[in-house]
């Protein structure tokens, strides 16, 4: 234990330092500002696209809490190109009396606008079905003007039960303290997924999809039954989805991917596993058809992270890079796809752990500025979606 503590120590201390000096004197931060004034009523999950026009259009889930609080529905905003402020929240969609969670906002290449969302039904995330809304009507004031609706139902088939043995089996021990209980964990998981039904449904969004070269859509999906990921594949621009085979692993969830110069895609996930929580990855070789069993990074875990792969092939890192709460929040830059990240950034840090920012929503626009939304509550009563911009040349300066 006191080995732990003093690594904690030695990584979080001089990392906190540095990070706090690069943000007060080299001004990393071009902007940031609260979407909306502080508020009582839960608000989680943001995601956040620029429009062609040069708008942002942001959305969250918003409400009295999250699956078991059937007023939550999906909230959204803009802000105009060239202006300061958000304007006012308005509905994005809501599923009368069940609770509209994890919204994702995404454009495919033909310019069509995506809303995906889950309704939680029966208030069990297990139960969630998969919503989404288009339109190319989404230039004017409020809410874009839906021009459709639909549920995406996937049917993984019985290659998703085979892969979930096979990457089982490819898995070291578990050496967490539970250790002798993680055979009986992995043999029910194997169980559940022979039922058509449990593979079929609570499949969630959380992070935006990309677009590969061949204009194949992945959208990253996560199950809190299985406690592992999978991910919905369109190669008609969004028209139709089917499923990749299982993401497997103890604990990899909400999804968030990267597509290396050899056209390889990792998966960078959140540790809903055993302790210590620390990133997870996977990796696909086939375009996201299929993924290795999720392996551990040395990045501390807490909550939901995100990726990006800007435009001059450098990655970014954004996350709760601890694992005993979300009061730290930093930003990490790799110049070597991931292998390792030279440089970091603390972008929020709250000294009495009563701080929650989490839940980053990551893109890169025209000007090469980083744009990120995430949940920010400083407690009750001081609860918003935070925007903020950044120039990652500064970062690695």
């Amino acid at each position: 234990m006191k080995i732990i503590q003093l690594f904690s120590i030695l990584f979080l201390v001089p990392s906190f330092m540095v990070m706090s000096q690069t943000r007060n004197e080299k001004k990393t931060i071009v902007s940031e500002e609260l979407i909306f004034p502080y508020q009582n009523e839960h608000v989680h999950g943001s995601s956040i696209v620029m429009l062609p026009n040069g708008d942002l259009l942001a959305c969250w889930f918003q409400g009295s809490g999250e699956r078991t609080a059937d007023d939550v529905r999906v909230m959204g905003a803009r802000l105009k190109k060239g202006l300061k402020s958000w304007t006012a929240p308005f509905l994005m969609a809501d599923t009368k009396g069940i609770p509209d969670c994890n919204p994702v906002l995404f454009l495919n290449r033909k310019g069509k606008l995506f809303l995906f969302w889950v309704a939680v039904i029966a208030n069990k995330w297990e139960d969630a079905i998969l919503r989404y809304r288009t339109t190319t009507q989404y230039s004017g004031e409020g809410a874009p003007n839906w021009e459709w609706q639909d549920d995406i139902f996937l049917k993984p088939d019985d290659g998703f039960v085979k892969e979930v043995e096979k990457r089982f089996r490819e898995m070291p021990e578990s050496q967490a303290g539970w250790a002798a209980y993680a055979p009986l964990y992995d043999n029910m998981i194997k169980e559940a997924s022979k039922d058509l039904l449990k593979r079929s449904i609570g499949w969630m969004t959380r992070i935006h999809p990309i677009t590969l070269d061949s204009g194949r859509i992945l959208l990253p999906l996560y199950s809190d039954g299985f406690n592992f990921s999978i991910v919905a594949i369109s190669d008609d621009d969004g028209t139709s989805w089917r499923p990749s085979l299982p993401i497997v692993g103890r604990g990899p969830i909400q999804p968030a991917l990267a597509v290396k110069k050899n056209g390889n895609i990792v998966a960078y996930m959140r540790d809903s596993g055993d302790s210590p929580t620390k990133v997870h990855t996977s990796v696909s070789t086939d375009s996201g058809e299929s993924w290795s069993a999720s392996q551990k990074t040395d990045i501390p875990n807490e909550a939901s992270v995100e990726i990006c792969v800007m435009k001059d092939g450098k990655w970014v890192f954004l996350g709760n890079d601890i694992n005993d709460g979300r009061y730290q929040f930093s930003i990490y830059l790799s110049d070597d796809e991931g292998n390792t990240w030279k440089w970091k950034e603390l972008i929020e840090y709250n000294a009495d752990r009563k701080g929650s920012f989490s839940y980053p929503c990551l893109i890169q626009t025209n000007d090469g500025l980083l744009h990120f939304s995430y949940s920010y509550s400083l407690g009750e009563g001081k609860k918003s979606i935070k925007h903020v911009v950044l120039d990652p040349k500064k970062l690695m300066q």
